[in-house]
């Protein structure tokens, strides 16, 4: 799920849909911070209380870095804006960098499950990984 959301979060940017795209590297984001949670045996739906759990449970124990947190809710206040407000139009600039937290947010997420020892870790989080490393561990 979180590389569909992201692999359509590239197309909107693409055709310069931004509140699109922002929307989407959210969403991209939130599944993967789900799957992490499911991997925990919890089961959230509240942008919010996801946001607060991994920052309690992964961020405060050192396991995930607070910036990796402090951008998805970044990203989860400026979705909000983006499809609540009256106002917001997002720039490109905005939705190109949501695009780049997205990615690594997902590859930390994808490297945490695989961590975990999980076999396939999360058939959702399909992204290459490469050389990719976790800022602040």
């Amino acid at each position: 799920m979180a590389e569909a959301k992201f692999e359509q979060a590239q197309k909107a940017h693409a055709h310069e849909l931004y509140d699109a795209s922002l929307v989407l590297a959210y969403t991209a984001m939130f599944h993967g911070a789900r799957a992490l949670l499911f991997a925990d045996g919890i089961i959230e739906k509240s942008h919010v209380c996801l946001v607060e759990y991994l920052r309690s449970e992964y961020s405060r124990k050192g396991v995930i870095s607070e910036g990796l947190v402090n951008s998805l809710d970044r990203m989860r206040i400026d979705r909000h804006e983006a499809v609540y407000g009256l106002e917001v139009s997002v720039r490109s600039a905005q939705a190109t960098y949501g695009l780049k937290e997205s990615e690594q947010f997902i590859q930390a997420a994808k490297l945490l499950l695989i961590a975990k020892d999980f076999a396939d870790p999360a058939p959702e989080l399909h992204i290459p990984v490469h050389d990719f490393q976790l800022p602040l561990w």
